[in-house]
């Protein structure tokens, strides 16, 4: 895995030489270190480069009390809108690693699954992480907050949820859905149980 200096590097001597098209913002997904993603959206906002950080609430208990916290839904990752030829904006901060990508090129993500998720991700929606997953019956949330987004439709005490999966980082997240609001699309395999998928 290539670091985040010697991705920094790279960018220095290639930063004269890129297409224009690296000129534009897009989306992209930074790994941080451990922990470290709340405070790198505050570096980043002190930079101002644009970002999202989805964060759903958790309940610990501490001692004798149960604590509310705010958790990112995608733990050691935070993205970044950003045009390529200014990555380095990015990666200077020490606790990015790196922006995901293949052969050192960060992948961009959609721009409309990341508007979809940041209308979705940032309302009242509950939502919470699980464990990757990207077979079973696939289904479109057609209404709502989080419309146009696809996932794999599970079934839990009655109730329907969505799980919504980023493959370029491996990692899921589940959603409540009301079942007049998602339509099925197709079959990749067989719908899992909530217990199978979590287990």
């Amino acid at each position: 895995m290539m670091t985040g200096e010697a991705e920094s590097q790279i960018n220095r001597a290639l930063v004269g030489v890129l297409p224009e098209s690296y000129s534009k913002p897009r989306w992209y997904v930074a790994q941080t270190r451990s922990r470290h993603e709340k405070s790198v959206a505050a570096q980043l906002n002190e930079r101002g480069v644009e970002h999202f950080l989805p964060l759903y609430e958790a309940v610990s208990r501490w001692k004798d009390r149960r604590v509310r916290l705010q958790l990112p839904l995608f733990a050691g990752y935070i993205f970044v809108r950003i045009p390529l030829r200014e990555r380095l904006r990015a990666l200077e901060i020490p606790s990015i690693v790196r922006l995901v990508g293949f052969g050192g090129l960060p992948i961009q993500m959609p721009d409309d699954e990341m508007e979809a998720m940041r209308n979705g991700l940032t309302s009242k929606l509950r939502v919470e992480p699980h464990p990757f997953l990207n077979l079973g019956s696939r289904v479109r949330i057609r209404q709502g907050p989080l419309e146009g987004l696809e996932g794999i439709l599970l079934h839990k005490k009655g109730r329907c949820r969505v799980v919504l999966s980023v493959d370029l980082i491996q990692r899921s997240i589940v959603v409540d859905v009301d079942a007049t609001d998602i339509v099925r699309i197709a079959r990749a395999g067989p719908e899992p149980s909530a217990a199978s998928a979590a287990g």
